[in-house]
């Protein structure tokens, strides 16, 4: 095999495209998937001190986990309160813990980690419309509008 560095430079005829980096900026690329009206009279009913986490399915459909105890485990282990079926998912992942009204997540050890609006975290407050990343599951935490 050769050194790539020895390799010689491409004739600009025999290149047929090049490629400009598309940037986005941080409050548009988290604001991509706006809720469903199902998905928003969801959140409008929500009991005070609970919350949802809505993952958005390709197709327009979500899946919707409700936030309503002081902790709540996530992960890939059939006991998990939220059980996400995926290898890029360690068994026991994250917990979201009751904080006042809402709630902040917190790895528990996992391999990929836990990302909210795309930074790794080892501990995060959540407010309305973040997005929280386990594995190859992404959803928009909604915290309840409704105050006791």
């Amino acid at each position: 095999m050769t050194d790539p560095q020895q390799w010689p430079e491409p004739n600009p005829a025999d290149v047929t495209s090049t490629l400009a980096r598309i940037t986005v900026p941080v409050e548009e690329a988290l604001t991509w998937n706006p809720l469903t009206a199902d998905d928003a009279a969801a959140v409008a009913a929500l009991p005070p001190h609970s919350a949802l986490l809505i993952v958005q399915g390709s197709s327009g459909t979500s899946e919707r986990f409700l936030l309503d105890a002081d902790r709540v485990l996530a992960g890939r282990h059939q006991k998990a309160d939220i059980f996400l079926d995926d290898v890029t998912v360690s068994r026991k992942h994250v917990e979201f813990i009751r904080d006042g009204d809402g709630y902040r997540v917190r790895d528990v050890g996992s391999l990929n980690g836990t990302y909210v609006n795309r930074d790794r975290v080892d501990v995060a407050p959540l407010s309305s419309g973040d997005e929280v990343q386990i594995g190859k599951f992404r959803m928009t935490y909604q915290a309840s509008p409704n105050k006791a």
